[in-house]
């Protein structure tokens, strides 16, 4: 009997402990400040001023109003223009403007799009303005440290971190590439590849989602609602990350302590994807960020 002991505790030395809650814990709020500290940066969602969507010709922006794109009052009241022509984007400055593109001071330079990941970014003093293409739409995106939402940011609230929220969710890949219809906040459709499905339980009912892949990323992107959205979650669904399967037919870790809201929770000039319908779940998912408090500089371009 004390041999069997004594080999039993020697195996249990041998097995690392798995996570504990507060491990978890930890783990979880860690992650969330990160969110919280990208979130309120210099360059982060909070600090976007304006989307204009741009029309043939010339798009005149600065300070004045009477511009297409109408800027804040320091800078100056005409400044320049966006040409878009065939499809191409140009920034022409006019003269005086400090206009600086990769740290260097331009007049007049063709600007590449978000479309492939890398968009060139036009400073105005501690402003910034890129090109951005949604469909057949291309606009100009404006970020400015001094935004009205980012001055008026409340914080963020979250559910009590909860390890029963932390499922493992059995992957199931598409036999052939699938790509399915994202809709977004800005009445547009993206199609988004798929790479499977996300099958799992929670509170005592079988769930699926099905993630699509970014340009460039690795990781299961998540866009789902659940019955608390609009409630006490954004209305317009959560976004939630997870780690590719490491074998083809393996598992994944769901861990909804860390779903959170899109930008468009934030600022009306985001583009966010909506929840396709089939990531649409019949449960409320109490755990991870709450519905934000309204924001200061509500408005759209």
């Amino acid at each position: 009997m004390l041999a069997a002991l004594l080999t039993t505790l020697c195996l249990a030395q041998q097995v690392p402990a798995g996570p504990t809650a507060d491990s978890h814990r930890r783990e979880v709020e860690a992650w969330r400040a990160e969110r919280l500290a990208r979130l309120r940066g210099e360059g982060g969602w909070l600090s976007l001023a304006g989307l204009y969507w741009l029309k043939p010709g010339a798009n005149r922006f600065g300070a004045d109003r009477a511009n297409d794109l109408v800027l804040p009052a320091r800078v100056p009241a005409r400044a320049g223009s966006f040409r878009l022509e065939s499809g191409r984007v140009t920034v022409e400055a006019l003269p005086g403007t400090p206009l600086m593109l990769a740290g260097k001071p331009i007049t007049r330079a063709e600007l590449r799009s978000d479309a492939a990941g890398d968009p060139d970014v036009v400073a105005l003093g501690d402003l910034t303005m890129q090109v951005i293409a949604r469909g057949e739409r291309l606009g100009i995106r404006v970020k400015d440290p001094q935004s009205p939402a980012r001055q008026g940011f409340k914080g963020l609230s979250w559910f009590p971190v909860r390890p029963d929220y932390k499922v493992s969710a059995r992957f199931v890949p598409h036999p052939a590439p699938v790509s399915i219809a994202v809709p977004t906040v800005i009445g547009t459709t993206e199609t988004m590849p798929s790479p499977g499905s996300a099958l799992f339980e929670l509170g005592g009912q079988s769930m699926r989602l099905d993630p699509v892949l970014e340009p460039g990323e690795a990781r299961l992107f998540f866009i789902f609602r659940d019955a608390t959205s609009g409630r006490s979650t954004y209305g317009g669904g959560r976004f939630l990350y997870a780690d590719p399967p490491k074998e083809k037919h393996g598992s994944i870790v769901l861990d909804f302590n860390k779903a959170y809201s899109p930008p468009c929770a934030f600022t009306p000039y985001a583009t966010c994807p909506l929840p396709p319908a089939q990531n649409r779940l019949p449960i409320a998912i109490e755990a991870g960020e709450k519905a934000p408090a309204p924001a200061a500089g509500a408005g759209h371009h």
